[in-house]
Parts: C-alpha cells; sequence; structure tokens
C-alpha cells in the first residue's frame, strides 16, 4: 500500500498549559480564569468565592498574539 504523499505542511505543537488556561468564546475573544482557587479558600468569604468563579477577557494584543502562537488550533472551531 502506498504511502500518503505529505503536503508540505508542519504539524505544530500545542502548549498544552496554554491550552488548559485559556479557552476561546464564540466570538473569538480568549478567555481566562482568575487565579487563587487552589486550596486555602476556607476563611474567604462567599462573595470572594463567588467573584472568583468568573472569568476575564484577556485584552493585551501582545498576550493575545502570544497565546495564539503557543495553541494555534485553540481557536478553530470543528
Amino acid at each position: 500500500m502506498p504511502r500518503k504523499q505529505s503536503s508540505g505542511k508542519y504539524k505544530l505543537k500545542t502548549h498544552k498549559a496554554t491550552s488548559k488556561r485559556f479557552r476561546t468564546t464564540g466570538t473569538g475573544k480568549i478567555v481566562r480564569t482568575k487565579i487563587g482557587k487552589g486550596h486555602l479558600r476556607r476563611n474567604t468569604s462567599k462573595r470572594t468565592k463567588y467573584l472568583l468563579a468568573e472569568t476575564i477577557t484577556v485584552n493585551s494584543n501582545g498576550l493575545v498574539k502570544h497565546i495564539k502562537r503557543l495553541a494555534p488550533y485553540m481557536s478553530k472551531k470543528d
């Protein structure tokens, strides 16, 4: 059986930490979660814990460019 001809393009590897920390919305914006949710939240107020659940849009153009370079297939919708 003959091998499939390669198209000459390379597959890019996704930076896994970036793909776990960021995601894209339906409109294409990149959002992230807030920090400080790992542990030691027993003495934190309910309001603070509620506010930690929100997601924040990444507004810096330099960071957006950096994130898209690290996770090139994140914005692709299949």
